[in-house]
């Protein structure tokens, strides 16, 4: 023990004593542990907050998008890009026999668009979602977190809207206040209250009306929806219903357009959960190998100065050796000289990364938009630290090995 003791004094000499050169690299090994630590807290974080909105929809919900046809392996995939880029309505037709399926409790169809809205003499382009007021409310207060920051809530077949948070806080200079009216494409709607905020840049940003105005408003088909997510009934088994109502729907396009296709995907909130979970992982996996890059680099930078230190310090570890020192005690000498780097820069790259990290994550949460939060664990910040540890001590094995065989006799005449 107090021979460590003694190598780790001796290693810290070393250290101090070329202390420009040791900075230089362990800046080195803080880039890459930095970009591990914030990037996979980021990602973590961002991973957490997508499972919580998608089991926000709880586990009896089935979704049905119009699209797809991608097979049963790209289904799912499929129907995720549906969501982000809109597509063709789920006609009246399709919504009757989703909500006839054995096992289906009740169909909530939901539309969405950007239109041109004017308040006061400002005018801007935004998001409307037409919803079934009736139909809908109970579930999206009881799994999205619907919740009325001010107001009350519309009445169906009225011409009153709510807004989403950043709707009505930030996205027009004057105050939006409620009682007042919004013209949305030509037409006025009484603004009856404002939603809390709901996680995401897209709902905050939103209009939300009934869906037979948003039909008169889009000059889309009544009883068409972009969207429907179908509440099955306590004990039903989800994929069972989800099979029932693809087979359903599938019999009515083919008896209606005279052919076999599948124009529309089914999807269970846990496949989308699922899709969601492999998506994330692989972009962490991309995460800790570009981070991984600056780490072996880093490593690089290590071996170099240490190969440096042993031709700089041949007298020295003649010296040594002349006076007894073993080939091991002069390895590890180097080995803990090394690792003392590779720690320090992992210590120096977990501080900035946690730090970055939070920083982001408060900059999103005041800024409305897909708020997250860092997901920072012990477990990430020990495994940089080891990690770094375990890179400084690999990077500097072949110049440790290198200076526990000079012999003492050339090492000490080399420097005469």
């Amino acid at each position: 023990m107090e021979q460590i003791e003694e190598y780790f004094k001796i290693a810290l000499r070393n250290l101090t004593t070329r202390s420009l050169r040791s900075w230089l690299t362990i800046f080195g090994i803080v880039i890459g542990v930095f970009l591990i630590i914030s990037l996979l807290s980021l990602s973590e974080g961002l991973k957490d907050t997508m499972m919580e909105q998608l089991q926000a929809l709880g586990g009896d919900v089935i979704m049905i998008m119009p699209g797809g046809g991608g097979g049963e392996g790209g289904e799912e995939m499929m129907m995720m890009m549906s969501m982000i880029m809109g597509g063709d309505n789920l006609e009246r037709e399709d919504l009757d026999i989703i909500e006839k399926t054995r096992g289906v409790a009740n169909v909530i169809p939901m539309s969405y668009t950007t239109v041109s809205v004017r308040y006061g003499e400002e005018q801007k382009t935004i998001m409307i979602a037409g919803i079934k007021w009736e139909k809908s409310l109970d579930l999206f207060k009881r799994f999205q977190g619907w919740e009325l920051e001010k107001g009350r809530w519309p009445i169906e077949g009225r011409r009153e809207i709510i807004l989403g948070k950043e709707t009505a806080t930030d996205m027009f200079d004057q105050k939006v206040k409620l009682g007042e009216e919004m013209t949305i494409k030509g037409r006025r709607f009484k603004i009856v209250g404002n939603l809390n905020s709901l996680g995401n840049k897209s709902d905050d940003s939103s209009v939300y009306v009934d869906l037979d105005l948003y039909h008169d408003l889009t000059g889309e088909q009544k009883g068409s929806a972009n969207m429907a997510m179908a509440i099955i009934r306590e004990g039903e088994d989800l994929d069972t219903v989800a099979a029932a109502i693809k087979d359903n729907l599938e019999i009515t396009r083919k008896r209606k357009i005279g052919e076999d296709t599948r124009d529309f995907s089914v999807i269970t909130s846990e496949k989308i959960s699922g899709i969601a979970n492999s998506i994330l992982s692989i972009l962490q996996l991309a995460i800790f190998a570009f981070a991984g890059i600056a780490i072996v680099v880093g490593g690089i930078g290590i071996t170099n100065t240490m190969f440096t230190s042993v031709r700089e310090r041949t007298r020295e570890i003649g010296t040594m050796k002349a006076i007894g020192a073993k080939n091991s005690a002069i390895s590890k000498i180097f080995l803990i000289e090394a690792g003392i780097i590779g720690l320090a820069g992992g210590i120096g790259g977990t501080v900035l990364g946690v730090l970055f990290a939070q920083l982001i994550g408060v900059y999103t949460r005041t800024q409305s938009a897909f708020y997250f939060s860092a997901a920072i664990s012990p477990t990430l910040i020990l495994f940089g630290l080891l990690f770094s540890f375990f890179v400084g001590c690999l990077a500097g094995l072949l110049p440790a090995r290198q200076a526990a065989r000079l012999q003492p006799v050339e090492a000490l005449r080399r420097y005469e």
